[in-house]
């Protein structure tokens, strides 16, 4: 049954998808199906029923910064008309940074995650170290250093973004990305 209703989404997921590509120009990336294994345990973690979970289907857009960000939203907003907006930046969660738009498409609940570069490279390495360390690290546990460097990179990305850092030079943003970027090669590898 379970199987049954994640494949009732597939044709929202597919509305949406072509919708993204062909009115806004963007390919987005992301996976028409959340997993057995995902739905399950985020039903164990939070107190939600299967039908409230926004995130079945769902896609991602990787924008240069915050008012490309911006942008995209108001953009997603006015191509979908009834859309949900969830913004994770001001209220991120363990560390998580990024702004959802939910699209409801047929009666199915799409999400879009629409993450600027530097939220992406945080989002990528903690989805690593939770690989390697364990999935509690996702969702606020995990070991203890490694949850205060992975909080400690969030908030500095979120300074970045907002500008309280706002003489950073380029090649100090270049190295940040460069140190996040071989830190996912070495957990990779």
């Amino acid at each position: 049954m379970l199987d049954e209703y994640r494949s009732s989404f597939d044709s929202a997921y597919q509305a949406v998808i072509h919708t993204v590509s062909r009115t806004l120009r963007k390919r987005p990336s992301g996976r028409p199906r959340k997993t057995v294994d995902s739905i399950v345990a985020k039903l164990n973690r939070e107190t939600i029923r299967l039908s409230q979970m926004q995130d079945i289907a769902g896609c991602r857009l990787v924008v240069r910064d915050v008012d490309g960000q911006e942008r995209m939203v108001h953009k997603l907003v006015a191509a979908f008309p009834e859309t949900t907006v969830v913004d994770r930046r001001q209220r991120p969660s363990h560390g998580y940074r990024a702004v959802h738009v939910i699209a409801t498409v047929g009666g199915k609940s799409i999400e879009i995650q629409i993450r600027t570069g530097l939220q992406d490279l945080w989002a990528q390495l903690s989805e690593k170290m939770a690989d390697a360390l364990g999935k509690d690290l996702k969702y606020g546990g995990g070991p203890g250093e490694e949850r205060w460097q992975l909080d400690l990179l969030s908030e500095g990305i979120k300074r970045v973004e907002i500008g309280e850092y706002n003489r950073i030079e380029s090649s100090q943003l270049r190295k940040l990305r460069s140190t996040v970027s071989k830190a996912l090669k070495r957990l990779v590898e």
